[in-house]
């Protein structure tokens, strides 16, 4: 959410200092890779991440499937499909441990963090509420220099979001071959 409480849109504004690094993720643990993910070391790619909750029906049902199907599309090299199980309800079941046994039988192969649990108890995770998260499924877009270009809760058209993600590519490629 924006300062008005609305949600980010792709902006392709030319204004690179109007634009608004995305806060770094606050994870326990990460699966689907060797190594724990940071935007930082994603800079240079444009990041889709999605957050979702292995109960959250449509997460399972359209969003997942979405983001297992943009990781096989695309270049890993040009774009970054990340999850987040962000739990702010049925914490006592959706554990690390059922988690990974959702992401092996769901078949999920791209890389997965576990969200921070707030650490004065509260139900909502950090990195769920430093990105303004109303729930889940959320998706966030993230361009190669790690500005915040797109937040989308719920689902988001599929058509738009394979529109916003060649744009910020076509971007991407253009400041790569600036100095050509």
């Amino acid at each position: 959410m924006n300062e008005n409480g609305r949600e980010w849109s792709v902006s392709m504004n030319s204004d690179r200092e109007a634009l608004e690094l995305a806060p770094e993720l606050q994870t326990t643990r990460w699966f689907n890779t060797d190594q724990t993910l940071t935007l930082e070391r994603l800079r240079g790619r444009v990041v889709v991440l999605v957050a979702f909750q292995m109960l959250c029906p449509g997460c399972v049902a359209r969003t997942i499937p979405l983001a297992q199907r943009l990781d096989q599309t695309f270049d890993r090299d040009e774009l970054a499909v990340i999850g987040l199980h962000t739990v702010f309800e049925h914490h006592e079941v959706m554990t690390p441990q059922a988690l990974e046994v959702f992401l092996s039988e769901y078949r999920v192969t791209f890389p997965v963090g576990c969200d921070t649990p707030d650490p004065n108890g509260g139900t909502t995770p950090v990195s769920m509420s430093t990105y303004g998260m109303q729930g889940t499924p959320t998706l966030v877009m993230i361009d190669s220099l790690g500005n915040r270009r797109a937040q989308h809760f719920e689902m988001h058209d599929e058509l738009v979001l394979g529109a916003e993600i060649g744009l910020l590519l076509a971007e991407r490629r253009r400041f790569m071959h600036a100095d050509d």
